[in-house]
């Protein structure tokens, strides 16, 4: 996740101050040509039956929009038959941006997949193909667990029970600093979570950064109360349990008849590692951006550009001009 910061500055993108880049280190890698070599030898013939994209950081460059190469390559794929698709943290309130960014076309896995939503066309409404919430109880108690071993944060909330409706404002923590432009209502701490239920809550800590927030968190959460994970944006987001974007885009590979072994998938972010996971596990193949944190790149298969260089486009190229893709 990244986007225009809110006070009308230049947009910026999260790095991962956890495993030790310094901002200009990462805009550095945001911009590094990886060479792909002999691409069809270490494909060995295997070929993808659908594209899915993170897109902060990965299909989108560090203004937030796609490219024009990249919205080439993107509609070559789909010109030959292969679907590309987005996996994004962004919530139903960046619906918008969302279905401008993949042309409106197919399906979205967003909110780390628990928004799930096929786009309508001709005229006709999106359908919604997932919405999973948290009760508020739970989601008090992650909260007040997570604040035993950091000390108090600040909160933010995506609302599950008004999530279909865009342009219902986020709730938000004086002083959380939300990094995107869209409608936010400032609240009080004590008025931040709502009556029902949410979709996801966002914590940012005054000294601690992602990685090392999350992994405190994970040593007092329960899995089965909730999902932790970070998008490399300095804060930590909260989600029911099981949702992530594995989860997410079996929601979508259902929808297509496809499994993870068709999918070739792109990544950055530790939000990024389920769905890399579950695709390389099943033979799929993972690609990390030349900007991905440390245990993206680990975790992936490939290697390809930074998402200032359209490493995603780069890629696609290469494979498109391999031929065979399967439909």
């Amino acid at each position: 996740m990244s986007g225009p910061r809110p006070d009308g500055g230049a947009p910026v993108r999260g790095v991962p101050t956890g495993g030790g880049l310094t901002a200009p280190a990462g805009a550095a890698l945001a911009r590094e040509v990886v060479d792909l070599g002999d691409l069809g030898a270490r494909l060995d013939g295997w070929r993808p039956r659908v594209v899915i994209s993170d897109m902060d950081g990965t299909l989108l460059d560090a203004t937030g929009a796609v490219s024009p190469r990249t919205h080439a390559a993107v509609a070559a794929c789909r010109a030959a038959g292969l679907p590309v698709t987005g996996a994004t943290g962004r919530g139903p309130r960046l619906l918008e941006s969302v279905r401008e960014a993949l042309g409106g076309q197919g399906t979205a896995v967003l909110a780390q997949g628990g928004y799930v939503v096929r786009f309508g066309t001709g005229g006709a409404p999106d359908e919604v193909l997932r919405t999973v919430g948290m009760p508020r109880e739970v989601a008090t108690r992650v909260i007040d667990a997570i604040e035993e071993v950091t000390g108090e944060l600040v909160v933010a909330v995506e609302d599950a029970a008004e999530q279909t409706e865009a342009l219902r404002p986020l709730r938000v923590q004086h002083g959380f600093d939300w990094p995107y432009p869209e409608p936010a209502h400032l609240l009080p701490r004590h008025e931040v979570l709502p009556v029902g239920a949410v979709l996801k809550v966002f914590l940012r800590s005054p000294r601690l950064a992602e990685d090392e927030l999350v992994a405190l968190a994970r040593t007092v959460v329960d899995p089965q109360d909730a999902e932790l994970t970070h998008a490399g944006l300095g804060f930590i987001e909260v989600l029911p349990p099981g949702v992530t974007k594995a989860t997410g885009i079996a929601v979508v590979l259902d929808d297509l008849g496809l499994g993870f072994g068709d999918v070739l998938v792109f990544g950055d972010m530790p939000n990024d590692l389920p769905m890399i996971e579950a695709v390389t596990a099943a033979g799929g193949r993972a690609v990390a951006m030349a900007n991905a944190h440390p245990a993206v790149l680990a975790a992936a298969d490939d290697r390809t550009s930074g998402h200032d260089a359209d490493g995603v486009a780069r890629y696609l190229e290469a494979l498109l001009a391999l031929g065979g893709v399967r439909g």
